[in-house]
């Protein structure tokens, strides 16, 4: 098997031969990793290319707009160094101790009309110059990789760092049109997305918004089922019209159980990252094994961080051997790796998944 026939495989549970690998180092831990390798690539330091399967595509590109002077939709000035995104979300940097953190601003948290969101500057995404992403599929897919898109904060976490989440949700509460508009031109504006991603070939798009909280949910099941499922559904629709066999990767960090039969229903492949601290694994494989396939299931709050290699080596092994020679589980940690994680841990994990590979693979 190539890595994305293995991939594949093992995300549509008809069977795979090794585990693959992934993880994200937050800035701390990436110079951790010069350090010891230099400029050694991390499939080649851990002599295990073939775990690593995966081929990214980039997002597309944002018609070109005027200069916008951002600042001017925040009451109070801005630190230096707050960067804005295509959405004119502010990030504000943080003080030492918040390391790569930063102060989320919303430019929308002040409006009270329908009017003023209307006349918001949203972005509009370039359909027609999408060589770049044409392009890293196709390079993906010759070196046997799976092409892999990401496009998290689907509808409703862009909606609320656009207008801050405490006045969306009272939007939504008060069934207000304003909800209604931001909610509806964020999912938009995803479809255009996943439809260029669709069109190129993409393998398994990453969609997601957190939803969960850490033993609650973040809204009532009523409110999700009106105000985000059939969103969803819309933009998961769009991509499989295009590519029927298309992987709809779901990200909720949380607390997520009640809501599962809702991301089922709404068309998901593949939950991520089942959160063990939250939901354990073992309950939630039980309960969905045979309808959903998982990713993550390695705790960044417990395992990860304060474990040792011996833990570490141990939950995988045994999440693994829960989903079985068939698949349906992508072991991995359950968000970024940050700076408290001991190496040694890291050098564990994909140990683990190397041994997995030898002893039941």
């Amino acid at each position: 098997m190539t890595q994305r026939e293995n991939l594949l495989g093992l995300y549509k549970r008809t069977g795979y031969q090794h585990a693959p690998v992934g993880f994200g180092l937050c800035p701390s831990l990436w110079e951790t990793y010069r350090k010891i390798a230099g400029d050694t690539s991390i499939e080649a330091y851990f002599n295990y290319p073939e775990g690593f399967c995966l081929g990214w595509v980039p997002w597309p590109e944002f018609k070109q707009q005027e200069s916008i002077d951002w600042a001017r939709y925040f009451d109070t000035p801005l630190k230096p160094g707050t960067t804005f995104n295509a959405y004119g979300v502010a990030n504000e940097p943080g003080s030492e101790a918040a390391k790569h953190m930063t102060y989320m601003r919303h430019p929308l948290g002040r409006a009270t009309s329908l009017e003023e969101l209307q006349a918001y500057p949203f972005p509009e995404i370039d359909t027609v110059n999408t060589g770049h992403i044409r392009k890293a599929v196709a390079e993906a897919h010759a070196k046997g990789l799976a092409a892999f898109a990401s496009m998290q904060c689907t509808i409703w976490e862009t909606a609320w760092y656009i207008r801050d989440m405490t006045q969306l949700m009272m939007d939504m509460t008060l069934e207000d049109e304003k909800a209604t508009f931001m909610l509806d031109t964020i999912t938009d504006l995803s479809c255009q997305h996943v439809a260029l991603y669709a069109e190129a070939g993409v393998d398994v798009v990453e969609l997601g918004d957190d939803v969960g909280m850490q033993s609650t949910i973040m809204m009532s099941q009523e409110m999700y089922r009106t105000w985000l499922q059939p969103r969803l559904a819309k933009v998961i629709a769009t991509a499989k019209r295009i590519k029927p066999d298309i992987l709809i990767f779901y990200h909720s960090c949380g607390f997520v159980e009640p809501l599962i039969p809702n991301l089922i229903e709404a068309g998901i492949d593949i939950l991520n990252p089942v959160q063990p601290e939250c939901m354990p694994f073992d309950r939630i494989h039980k309960k969905y094994g045979k309808q959903l396939s998982f990713n993550g299931t390695l705790g960044t709050q417990t395992t990860m961080p304060f474990g040792t290699p011996k833990d570490v080596r141990a939950v995988v092994l045994k999440n693994l051997e829960r989903a079985g020679p068939s698949g349906g589980l992508y072991c991995c940690p359950t968000h970024v790796l940050e700076p408290e994680v001991p190496w040694a841990n890291i050098e564990a994990y994909v140990a683990a998944c190397k041994e997995f590979r030898t002893a039941g693979g």
